[in-house]
């Protein structure tokens, strides 16, 4: 009865020769590169490789249609407009939806959502009806499937299985450590090793510009903000001191065991709102040179890569150098705009590690320091146009945080004084004009000779 044994054995065997070729192909290829800092060229391949199938396969997205056809539609009709122009009373809709539209798409609102590709890239999560267009595309975007999910979509959740494993287990023993420049040295080895464990889960390719203006001890690194991967993507080039508020779970398992190695700020949820204690604690790390750059998002929020938004000032008025740096993203390869208001963290992830790629350029932008008579809110401004004239994207005066709550009284009070000014500017400068004849008149009767007359 031993042969009934064989096909079980030989099973486990296989299994086995399986599971330790792919761990001996992942630590090889992956996580030894990851530690000594190389690439072997693979993802660049890869990229390569996409964009061909891309050239071949995508199909562009038909061009708007024209007023006349728009109004055919509405109209129900095939054979064209009457010969003898007429009035229906459906033709009212098409500028209804016009205006409509031209509410809706404003510039603050769209920055909110995913941002529009002029072609498809076989992710029905930019467009769902593509794949029906010809036998082609069926056939590729299955084929995509079959590769995203049941290839890279495992190795990728290993990658970050193993990256936070080891983050969370050599930081908690570098914290043993007694001598502080070991701990420090040993600390900065480990989270690089970790981020890149991490961005190769995302199949991230990164372009660095500029590394001559990496961001320095004592000074504050800031950028615009997309998706909290950007934080990976920056620090996969340097390690950050990263300032954010507490919070329990995976995340925060992740926070207590990065704090014991390296000097990280973390706010409890009663501390975030005081801005005094916020600025005290920002200061007294920059003033120690020995402490690594702080890494802010002074939007507060992520937008979709399409512009910048305006700047919180807190990290403008502590007086330090700002070293900032501008990041855009590829959308062709998968979206990483995390839009918050749909989609959760876990959600989000799963998202991206099913994509493509993530494919984007980052450039160290040279330091500035906040000039003579210049405020805070003014030094914000011009950090932010040089982010947003590096990167390609638009420079937009609005808070990022009409995201989620209504227009500050402060903006309505602004346009109504405005508007007043229209209004009485006019009879205001009548009744100065008026006054001010009256005056003169005035004086010239004082001035006359009062001898005149007599």
């Amino acid at each position: 009865m031993a042969w009934f044994t064989f096909p079980d054995n030989l099973l486990c065997r296989c299994l086995g020769i399986s599971i330790t070729m792919w761990f001996t192909l992942l630590f090889v290829f992956i996580i030894v590169p990851a530690v000594l800092g190389v690439s072997f060229g693979i993802r660049s391949f890869y990229m390569r490789t996409l964009l061909k199938i891309f050239e071949v396969s995508i199909i562009a997205k038909e061009p708007p249609s024209s007023l006349q056809q728009e109004i055919l539609e509405l109209r129900g009709s095939a054979n064209g407009l009457r010969s003898e122009p007429e009035f229906e009373m459906a033709d009212i809709f098409y500028f209804c939806r016009r205006g409509v539209e031209s509410i809706v798409d404003d510039e603050v609102t769209k920055r909110f959502s995913a941002q529009e590709l002029e072609s498809w890239n076989l992710l029905t999560r930019s467009n769902y009806n593509f794949r029906h267009i010809s036998l082609r595309l069926t056939v590729l975007w299955g084929l995509g499937i079959l590769i995203r999910y049941g290839v890279l979509l495992p190795l990728r959740v290993t990658l970050a299985v193993t990256g936070i494993c080891l983050l969370l287990v050599l930081t908690t023993l570098v914290a043993f450590l007694p001598s502080a420049e070991l701990r420090s040295y040993l600390s900065e080895k480990v989270h690089l090793m970790c981020y890149r464990i991490c961005v190769r889960a995302l199949t991230a390719i990164i372009t660095y510009h500029n590394r001559y203006n990496k961001p320095k001890n004592g000074g504050i690194c800031v950028a615009n903000h997309t998706t909290p991967i950007d934080v990976i993507i920056l620090a996969n080039d340097g390690c950050y001191s990263l300032v954010g508020q507490v919070h329990g779970g995976l995340m925060g398992m992740v926070q207590r065991a990065m704090v014991k190695s390296s000097s990280h700020i973390w706010f409890e949820r009663s501390e975030v709102k005081d801005r005094h204690l916020v600025a005290k604690r920002l200061g007294d790390h920059v003033a120690d040179k020995t402490k690594q750059p702080i890494l802010v998002f002074p939007e507060g929020t992520c937008i979709n890569n399409t512009s910048v938004m305006m700047f919180k000032k807190g990290s403008f008025e502590i007086g330090c150098t700002v070293y900032p740096v501008a990041i855009k993203y590829d959308p062709r390869f998968g979206d990483a705009f995390w839009n918050s208001s749909k989609f959760g963290m876990v959600s989000y992830l799963l998202r991206m590690m099913s994509s493509w790629a993530i494919v984007c350029s980052v450039w160290y932008l040279p330091p500035m320091n906040r000039e003579e008579g210049e405020d805070a809110v003014q030094f914000a401004n011009r950090v932010k146009a040089a982010i947003a004239a590096q990167g390609g994207l638009v420079d937009l005066i609005w808070d990022g945080g009409l995201k989620r709550a209504k227009v500050k009284d402060v903006f309505k009070e602004e346009q109504q004084k405005l508007y007043s000014k229209v209004l009485v500017g006019d009879s205001e400068d009548q009744m100065e004009d008026k006054c001010s004849e009256d005056g003169t008149a005035e004086g010239d009767e004082s001035s006359k000779d009062p001898t005149e007359g007599q």
